[in-house]
C-alpha cells in the first residue's frame, strides 16, 4: 500500500516533464530511426587519444558504429555538432539524489529526514535527476539515504518514461551499525533511523539487511562500516559480502579512517567509498582484486564556502584553513592509489543545495578535485566513464562509445584533453538514443538528411 501511494504521488510530476518541449526525452515519432552524430573529435572512453572527424552511427536505442569519416547511409537523420567533442555519458558513481540537506549550520540529516516524507524526497529526486541528466550524467549510483526504498520508486518513474531523468542504480536503505549515521537519540526517536538505515548486529541479522534490500529492489549493497567509534566486525561484513554476491550484486563500502578501510578490503567489497585515510597496506591488495575507490573529494574553491557562514572572520580563516589541509592529504591519498594501480570511479557525493549551481553542475565538481590532485584528463574521463560502468556492473551496456553499446552521448564545446573545463559547456546530451538536451540553437550547426 505505501509503496503504491508513493508512486502515485511520484507519477504527478510527468505533465511537469513533459511540459518543455526543447528539453523533452521523448523520441521524435516521426523521424527516421536512424541517427548520425558528427562532430570535430571523440573521446571513446578507452583510447588516450581523440577521434578526428567523428561519426556515430546510431539506430534506436544502440550505438552502430564509431569512426572518422564514416559514410552515411541514405535516408538517416543528421545532427552536425560541430566543433565540440563527444565522449560517454558521464556516471556518477557516489550520489544521494533524494537528499538534498544546507550546506550549512542550519541543517542537519536528522533535521531532514525528520520533516521530510520519502514521497516529497522522491519528487524533489526527478528535479535533481533531470538536473544531472542535462549537466551529461546519463547513469547515476545512489547510495542510501533515501527514505524507505524511495530510490526504487524514483527507478521505476524514470525506467516508465514518467520523468526525465539518468538511468538509476539503487542502494535502497544502507546497511550500518546501531544508529546509522545519525548522532545520538533518545529511545522515543530512534524509530526514525530506521527510516533511513538497516541497523544490523550480529552475522545473521548482517544476511536478513541484504536478503531484505535485494527484495526491495536494490541493485547494490550500501554498507556504513564506520560511525564514529562504531565499526561493523569482519564476520559482519564478509556476510553481507558473500550473501551480496550470491545474489550477483555488488558491495559499496562507506569507510573513512584506516581501521574501516582494512575490514572492507578483508571483506572483499567491491568498492570503498572516501577512504579519506588511506593506509598503504590495503593499496596492493586493492589493485590485485581490483576493489574500486571512489573518492569523493573537495575543490579547493569549496573551501571559502566551508567558511561562508563563520561570523568571525578569525574562525572563517581557521576553518577555510583546515578545510584546504584537509584536501592536500586527499591528493596525497589519491595519487598513491593510482600510482599503485588502484583502480578508480568517480563520485561526487553531492547531497547539499550550491546556490547558483544545479545538481548536476554541483556534482561535476568532483573532477575538478581530481585534476588538482594531479590527475590526467585522460584518467579522469575514465573515472566518470568506463571505470564507473565496470564499477556498476554495466561495461557490457555503458562508459564507451563503441558499436553495440547504448547510445548514451554526451557533446562538449572544445578538446577535453586540452582543457577539462570544456565539460561546463555542455551542447548536447543523448540517452539511449533520445535527445534529451540541445543546446545549438543560433550557434550555426547543421542538421538534415544524408540522401
Amino acid at each position: 500500500m505505501f509503496s503504491r501511494r508513493l508512486l502515485a504521488v511520484v507519477g504527478v510530476v510527468l505533465l511537469w516533464s513533459l511540459s518543455e518541449p526543447a528539453r523533452a526525452q521523448a523520441p521524435d515519432s516521426q523521424g527516421p530511426a536512424r541517427l548520425a552524430l558528427r562532430a570535430a573529435r571523440l573521446f571513446d572512453g578507452k583510447n588516450a587519444r581523440l577521434l578526428p572527424d567523428a561519426v556515430v552511427l546510431v539506430e534506436g536505442a544502440s550505438i552502430q558504429a564509431v569512426g572518422t569519416r564514416l559514410p552515411i547511409p541514405p535516408g538517416t537523420r543528421v545532427i552536425d555538432l560541430g566543433d565540440v567533442t563527444l565522449l560517454p555519458g558521464l556516471v556518477d558513481a557516489h550520489s544521494h539524489l533524494l537528499l538534498e540537506v544546507p550546506l550549512d549550520s542550519a541543517g542537519s540529516l536528522l533535521d531532514y529526514v525528520a520533516r521530510t516524507s520519502t514521497a516529497e524526497r522522491a519528487l524533489l529526486g526527478a528535479k535533481l535527476g533531470r538536473e544531472m541528466l542535462e549537466a551529461g550524467f546519463t547513469t547515476v549510483r545512489d547510495l542510501g539515504n533515501s527514505g524507505r526504498n524511495g530510490d526504487v520508486a524514483l527507478r521505476k518513474a524514470i525506467q516508465e518514461g514518467w520523468v526525465t531523468g539518468p538511468r538509476l542504480s539503487a542502494c535502497t536503505r544502507a546497511l550500518a551499525p546501531p544508529g546509522g549515521q545519525m548522532d545520538t537519540l533518545q529511545p522515543l526517536a530512534q524509530g526514525l533511523i530506521e527510516e533511513e538505515y538497516a541497523t544490523v548486529s550480529g552475522v545473521e541479522a548482517a544476511r536478513r539487511a541484504v536478503r531484505q534490500a535485494l527484495y526491495d529492489g536494490a541493485d547494490c549493497i550500501k554498507v556504513i562500516v564506520d560511525n564514529g567509534p562504531n565499526l561493523l566486525t569482519l564476520e559482519e561484513l564478509k556476510a553481507i559480502t558473500e550473501e551480496a554476491h550470491r545474489r550477483k550484486r555488488p558491495v559499496a563500502a562507506h569507510a573513512t579512517n584506516d581501521d574501516s578501510v582494512r575490514l572492507a578490503v578483508q571483506a572483499g567489497v567491491d568498492s570503498v567509498e572516501h577512504a579519506y585515510s588511506l593506509p598503504e597496506d590495503v593499496l596492493a591488495t586493492m589493485a590485485r582484486k581490483r576493489i574500486f575507490l571512489v573518492p569523493t573529494d573537495t575543490a579547493a574553491a569549496d573551501c571559502v564556502s566551508v567558511g561562508a557562514t563563520a561570523a568571525d572572520p578569525e574562525l572563517r580563516r581557521r576553518l577555510e584553513e583546515r578545510c584546504k589541509k584537509g584536501i592536500a592529504r586527499q591528493h596525497e591519498r589519491l595519487r598513491r592509489a593510482a600510482a599503485a594501480g588502484v583502480p578508480l570511479a568517480a563520485g561526487s557525493d553531492m547531497y547539499g543545495a550550491i546556490p547558483g549551481l544545479t545538481r548536476g553542475q554541483a556534482s561535476r565538481r568532483v573532477l575538478t578535485a581530481y585534476a588538482e590532485a594531479g590527475l590526467s584528463p585522460v584518467d579522469i574521463l575514465r573515472m566518470a566513464t568506463v571505470n564507473a560502468a565496470e564499477l556498476l556492473r554495466l561495461h557490457d551496456r555503458l562508459g564507451s562509445l563503441e558499436a553495440g553499446k547504448l547510445a548514451d552521448v554526451l557533446a562538449v564545446k572544445g578538446d577535453l584533453l586540452k582543457d577539462l573545463g570544456a565539460l561546463e559547456q555542455v551542447r548536447f546530451v543523448m540517452k539511449e538514443g533520445r535527445v534529451v538536451l540541445d543546446a545549438r540553437a543560433g550557434e550555426g550547426q547543421a542538421e538534415g538528411s544524408v540522401r
